[in-house]
């Protein structure tokens, strides 16, 4: 299975000048953001992909799109992909927003405000992450999978912290990571 962190988003850009949370809801993509974006789906149009899973935060969305257009998938929409909710760029849009503005995309049984109200420990991301580990183990071709997703997910699921639109590879029948460092380098 492939994790791929969303391209650089308007948080990321601030946050990486100024160590400090600029206060901006459900951020979209950078240009540079696109643009990784646009690389991710080059770089994964030889890839044996069949799923797309994708966080419903818009930077996902819109990283997940030129991928899901290059390969002809639909994306399979989860808030248990999500980021850790730990900052205002993790108050995500409302579904119905979601629906008008990615209107290809499909929101099942998903609630209308489907992000956490307070700051989410890290035993709740770490517990999210093994629930979707044993789900993506299930699955005979768990292997053909790309998620898009964040950095706390990704790290949660690996013990890595990634850079934006970077990519990396997990087998989910291994297990957790041996320990996760919760910390931005």
């Amino acid at each position: 299975m492939i994790l791929l962190r969303h391209g650089q988003s308007e948080f990321n850009l601030h946050f990486s000048a100024t160590r400090r949370d600029p206060g901006i809801p459900d951020p979209k993509l950078t240009p540079l953001g696109h643009e990784q974006a646009e690389r991710a789906a080059e770089a994964l149009a030889a890839r044996d992909i069949r799923r797309i899973v994708v966080s419903p935060y818009t930077r996902a969305l819109q990283t997940a799109a030129p991928v899901a257009r290059r390969l002809g998938l639909r994306l399979t929409v989860t808030p248990t992909v999500r980021e850790r909710y730990a900052f205002v760029c993790d108050v995500g849009s409302p579904i119905s927003h979601l629906r008008g503005v990615f209107p290809d995309c499909d929101f099942p049984g998903i609630d209308e405000v489907w992000w956490p109200a307070v700051e989410e420990p890290e035993d709740q991301v770490l517990a999210r992450a093994a629930l979707f580990r044993a789900e993506m183990a299930a699955l005979d071709d768990w292997a053909h999978t790309l998620v898009v997703s964040h950095w706390g997910f990704i790290l949660a699921m690996t013990g890595r912290s990634v850079a934006n639109g970077e990519m990396v590879e997990v087998d989910p029948t291994a297990g957790a990571p041996d320990s996760v460092v919760w910390r931005h380098h």
